[in-house]
């Protein structure tokens, strides 16, 4: 089945720190390293490292984000987002 590049985009815009973007590619390692990276992120916020975490991941889902919308992620298959 195809994936729609709007979708991926939303994602990624309101859920991108998630990893959410990536499950819905099929991409479940990065999803899954981008979730835990979020959580870890969150918890140690509080002894201040956990907020360079998160300006790293926002830059990374940023970067992906824009990447979406000129269509250089595909899914997992290979194919491009429609």
């Amino acid at each position: 089945m195809k994936k729609s590049k709007v979708v991926a985009a939303l994602l990624c815009f309101f859920l991108g720190m998630f990893g959410v973007h990536r499950f819905y590619l099929g991409y479940t390692t990065i999803g899954i390293v981008q979730l835990v990276l979020t959580v870890v992120g969150f918890i140690t916020l509080i002894l201040g490292v956990g907020l360079l975490m998160l300006i790293g991941i926002s830059i990374w889902v940023f970067i992906e984000f824009i990447l979406i919308l000129i269509g250089n992620i595909k899914d997992v298959k290979g194919n491009k987002l429609l």
